[in-house]
C-alpha cells in the first residue's frame, strides 16, 4: 500500500509503505503506454465507491491491474479484497505532482470519486471538481493518456430551474470537470450514467452520445462499461451517456468505437 499525505515530508508528501523507497519512486522512469489492449495497469480515483470496487473486481478478473486512491485508510481492506491494491491519498488535500508519483507506471486513469450522499455543495466542488481536475493534472505530468471519467446524465448544461442547492453544485462541478478534461491532451473518454442502482448487473446497456432518454442503470452494469471503455481507443474525445437498454456491454462499447 502506498499513502499520500501532506502531512508527510517526503516525496512531497508521498510514502510507499509496500516494498521500496521513496527515492526509488521519485527517479524511476515512466514506460512507454502500451496501447489499449493485453494487461493494464489502471488507477481509480474513488478507489472505495461502488463502481470503482466493483470494476476493481471486474479488472482483476480479466488479468489487468487495479489500483484505487482512497482516502480513509479503514477502507484499505475492502480494496485489497476486490482484488486491487490500495493507495491512502485524499485527493482534497494532495498536490498533482504528489499524485503524479504515484501515476508512474500507470496505463490509464479512471476518475470515479465523488463527494457522495450527504455532502453540502463546497465538497462538491472540491471532490466532483476540483479532485477530478487534480487528477488529470497529474495523469499529464506522468504521462498517463487514456482516461476515462465517471460523469453524470445532466452535465454539460447549467442545472434545471428549481433544483436544489447541492444538485445545482453537483451538476455545475461535473460540467465543469468535462470542460477541464475536454481541453487536456489525454486521450480521455466521458462516460453520464443515469440514476445509479444497486441492481444486479443486466449486461445489457443504452450508450450513446448526448441526448439519451433519462432512466436508470444498476452500478455493476456502469463498472462493466468502463472496463470495455478502456481498451477501445476509438472512444477516445467523446461523451456518452448510459442507461440500461437492450444491447449487450461489449457490442455496445463496439458500435460507438
Amino acid at each position: 500500500m502506498r499513502s499520500c499525505s501532506r502531512s508527510l515530508p517526503a516525496l512531497g508528501g508521498c510514502v510507499l509503505l509496500d516494498g521500496g523507497s521513496p527515492a526509488e519512486l521519485a527517479s524511476s522512469s515512466v514506460p512507454a503506454i502500451r496501447k489499449y489492449a493485453g494487461s493494464m495497469r489502471v488507477v481509480i480515483a474513488g478507489g472505495h465507491g461502488k463502481i470503482a470496487l466493483l470494476l476493481e473486481r471486474l479488472l482483476a478478473e480479466r488479468g489487468d491491474q487495479a489500483a484505487g486512491l482512497i482516502r480513509n485508510p479503514a477502507h484499505v481492506a475492502d480494496v485489497r479484497e476486490a482484488g486491487a491494491e490500495a493507495i491512502v491519498c485524499d485527493l482534497e488535500t494532495a498536490a498533482a505532482g504528489e499524485v503524479a508519483l504515484l501515476l508512474s507506471g500507470a496505463d490509464a486513469v479512471v476518475f470515479a470519486a465523488g463527494a457522495g450522499p450527504g455532502s453540502g455543495a463546497a465538497r462538491k466542488d472540491t471532490v466532483d471538481r476540483a479532485a477530478a481536475v487534480l487528477m488529470a493534472d497529474a495523469a499529464e505530468r506522468a504521462g498517463v493518456r487514456r482516461f476515462v471519467q465517471i460523469s453524470s446524465m445532466g452535465a454539460g448544461a447549467p442545472p434545471r430551474s428549481g433544483t436544489g442547492e447541492v444538485w445545482a453544485a453537483y451538476i455545475t462541478a461535473k460540467t465543469a470537470a468535462e470542460a477541464d478534461l475536454r481541453a487536456r491532451d489525454l486521450d480521455w473518454t466521458i462516460v453520464r450514467p443515469g440514476g445509479l442502482t444497486d441492481a444486479p448487473a443486466t449486461g445489457r446497456v443504452r450508450l450513446a452520445a448526448p441526448q439519451v432518454p433519462a432512466g436508470t442503470i444498476p452500478r455493476a452494469d456502469v463498472a462493466a462499461v468502463i472496463a470495455a471503455l478502456l481498451g477501445e481507443p476509438g472512444t477516445r474525445h467523446h461523451t456518452f451517456e448510459l442507461v440500461s437498454g437492450d444491447s449487450p456491454v461489449t457490442a455496445a462499447v463496439r458500435s460507438i468505437s
